[in-house]
């Protein structure tokens, strides 16, 4: 018998949060537990909860109660029952876990390296984060990165789908692309791969008073500003925004600043998630919501299969190696680390360079 401990956090109220632990007796055919070792937690995951209901977060790892959900996140687990025949006891996985102690997984479509969770409920869920990587089996697997590959690799995923989107559009015609939040991660990650690309248009970054030096630091953006200092973006420049912030009085902002010049804004994240809801000045008829999974699926279609995943993973690695120059790796364990570590980034005091790797 297994007891599984689950954080559960209430879907209206993302500060209000539970411990519940339920007990499984017996797998079924075909089925595996994996007891989750580490996951990290960044503002990327928040997103994952304010989000939840519009894009789907909730169904991966459904709870009884619908009030409740469970927030996803990456991390490693090692699987310690087994009732499949391909997938032996001791097994070490990466993906996309609960925030929990374990998941029971019904292993499909199972490769040398990777698995798919093909449970009934995450048939219809997007591939990207159904498929585990069998590291044990996974050639060059370096254990020294496991705290980059938790933290960094989803977050720098989808910077390449962002660099690589705006590419696959001609930048929308953008001579500038201007990304709020420009402390986040997931936009460090953009940048990184938008500095690559020799053509690319100028890049400008907007961020808090606090975090403006280190982001000049970075050396990533040709222009770094804080908030208060929109009116100072070139209005007469044709401009693409990426937002990670998700903050209503920012974007409309700048989209009354720019006026007819503001080309085109894809939504990433809401690391200002208190502050989610658009004003009259935001020109939604020309933003849209970004889904890394869906820019996914398209290039498997136009590159084939594997293509995505070795450019994406080639850069993510890259990219890595140099934010050991600037970020700093928490480390955590027990369900009130697990808490300490949810509401410190929920309440925005986790430092830029930092992020939180945990488990219970």
């Amino acid at each position: 018998m297994t007891t599984i401990t689950e954080y559960q956090v209430c879907k209206t109220d993302l500060n209000e949060t539970r411990l519940v632990e339920r007990e499984v007796t017996s797998l079924g055919d075909g089925e595996i537990i994996a007891k989750v070792d580490r996951f990290a937690f960044t503002a990327n995951n928040i997103t994952y909860g304010v989000v939840g209901e519009r894009i789907g977060y909730w169904k991966f790892f459904p709870v009884e109660d619908k009030a409740w959900g469970i927030i996803p996140v990456w991390g490693f687990a090692d699987v310690i029952e087994s009732r499949h025949d391909e997938i032996n006891v001791g097994e070490r996985l990466y993906g996309y876990w609960p925030m929990g102690s374990h998941l029971i997984m019904a292993p499909g479509k199972v490769q040398p390296t990777r698995l798919l969770d093909a449970a009934t409920h995450r048939q219809e869920l997007p591939p990207v984060y159904n498929s585990y990587q069998r590291v044990t089996f996974e050639q060059g697997y370096d254990g020294d990165m496991d705290d980059e590959r938790m933290v960094l690799f989803p977050l720098y995923a989808t910077s390449f789908c962002l660099y690589d989107f705006l590419l696959d559009n001609d930048w929308f015609g953008a001579q500038q692309v201007i990304i709020p939040s420009a402390s986040s991660k997931t936009a460090i990650g953009t940048a990184y791969a938008i500095t690559e690309d020799a053509s690319r248009p100028a890049l400008v970054g907007l961020t808090s008073e606090r975090n403006k030096a280190a982001v000049a630091a970075l050396s990533l953006y040709d222009t770094v500003l804080t908030y208060d200092a929109i009116n100072e973006v070139d209005a007469k420049t044709p401009t693409v925004i990426v937002d990670m912030s998700g903050n209503g009085d920012v974007l409309g902002a700048l989209h009354k600043h720019l006026g007819d010049n503001m080309k085109y804004t894809t939504n990433v994240g809401v690391t200002h998630f208190d502050a989610n809801k658009m004003g009259p000045d935001f020109i939604s008829e020309r933003s849209a919501m970004f889904f890394a999974p869906g820019h996914i699926q398209k290039r498997t279609k136009d590159w084939g299969p594997g293509e995505f995943e070795k450019r994406a993973g080639l850069f993510w690695h890259q990219a890595s190696l140099k934010s050991r120059n600037w970020l700093a790796i928490k480390t955590a364990s027990g369900p009130e680390a697990i808490d300490a570590a949810y509401r410190d980034v929920l309440n925005a005091k986790t430092p830029a360079n930092a992020a939180w790797v945990v488990g219970f």
